[in-house]
């Protein structure tokens, strides 16, 4: 028998608290440098509606850290604080048109109500999302293996009739 290591995939716990550190993040940025320059220059930040110009800097700086980071970092600083990282099904590092791919379309496609696309990453075998199974992207541990037996098979020729 013959034992091998391989990553452990990241389950769905583990990255929500990174996704959260994530929000913390950026909305940190958005208080500490978008909304004092807004004020600056007299922009309303009061707005609600989809097209506000706040609403508009908002979503573009959540896609901007999610694709920039992601490529240059293979993760977030979610991802780093926790200890994990995208790769794509081969482990390498993905190129980056799959993560715009993954961070734009993957994830409009995952606000679906009540999050269902982020909460099968519980149910699926390697833990993806969607945005994970139309980017082709896995997320690992960085430091946390799994341990696989795996048996050797002799092979033996079919005994003849």
């Amino acid at each position: 028998m013959e034992t091998t290591f391989q990553p452990k995939y990241a389950g769905f716990w583990i990255r929500l608290w990174a996704y959260v550190i994530d929000l913390l993040i950026i909305t940190s940025i958005g208080w500490l440098l978008v909304r004092p320059i807004f004020r600056l220059v007299d922009l309303d930040l009061s707005a609600t509606i989809w097209y506000a110009p706040i609403t508009i800097v908002s979503v573009v700086i959540f896609y901007t850290y999610f694709t920039l980071m992601t490529y240059f970092f293979q993760q977030t600083l979610g991802k780093m604080i926790v200890g994990i990282r995208v790769v794509d099904l081969s482990k390498q590092k993905p190129s980056f048109v799959t993560i715009v791919f993954r961070e734009t379309i993957g994830r409009i496609l995952s606000v679906i109500p009540f999050n269902l696309p982020y909460i099968i990453v519980g149910f699926t075998p390697k833990k993806q999302a969607i945005h994970d199974y139309v980017a082709d992207t896995l997320v690992l541990h960085e430091q946390d293996y799994q341990q696989f037996v795996v048996a050797n098979q002799l092979h033996q020729p079919n005994p003849v009739q």
